[in-house]
């Protein structure tokens, strides 16, 4: 059996060998889709009384659905809209620098870890409800290090005030890119 630490990683790698191909600006708007999806949930499950009534925050399951469903969502538009007519043509888009690349590379594992990290996160709060995925054990030395990094995943710190700074940013630097 493999521990979900190490699958994690191995996802965050992934998706930082995409970002590299892909470059640093597709990669942005990724980023912001990540933040956005994590901002939506935070005022759904903290400002929105008609929402945390209902059964998707009230039975864990559901809720952790809807969290999936949300977050998958708005990444899957993060990473097609470079393909969208407007913006196939955008000067941001042109990869032909080694820079290009490696700032991809970066923001590519920066989108791993929030996308997998909110998903592992999710799940964890939700008492790991997929039968294949098995919650790391306490009193190992890998299943405590995989305890550990729990607390470091985005929508464990993405909180108050830290979420609203996030939002902000992301869309000021989506903003700046392609305008």
């Amino acid at each position: 059996m493999i521990s979900i630490q190490v699958i994690f990683w191995l996802l965050v790698i992934i998706f930082a060998i995409i970002g590299a191909i892909r470059g640093w600006a597709s990669e942005v708007l990724v980023t912001f889709s990540c933040i956005l999806g994590i901002f939506i949930l935070f005022i759904l499950e903290n400002f929105a009384g008609f929402a945390r009534e209902g059964m998707l925050f009230t039975d864990p399951l559901a809720h952790y659905w809807f969290q999936t469903v949300v977050l998958v969502g708005l990444v899957f538009f993060g990473y097609q809209s470079p393909n969208l007519p407007a913006l196939i043509g955008h000067i941001r888009f042109n990869n032909n620098t080694i820079v290009d690349h490696l700032a991809g590379l970066l923001m590519g594992a920066i989108n791993g870890f929030f996308i997998f990290g909110s998903l592992w996160y999710f799940m964890d709060a939700a008492g790991y409800p997929l039968s294949i995925i098995t919650a790391p054990q306490a009193g190992t030395e890998i299943g405590d290090a995989a305890l550990n990094l729990l607390v470091y995943l985005p929508p464990h710190w993405l909180v108050s005030p830290a979420i609203y700074f996030s939002a902000a940013l992301a869309l000021a630097l989506v903003l700046v890119v392609f305008l």
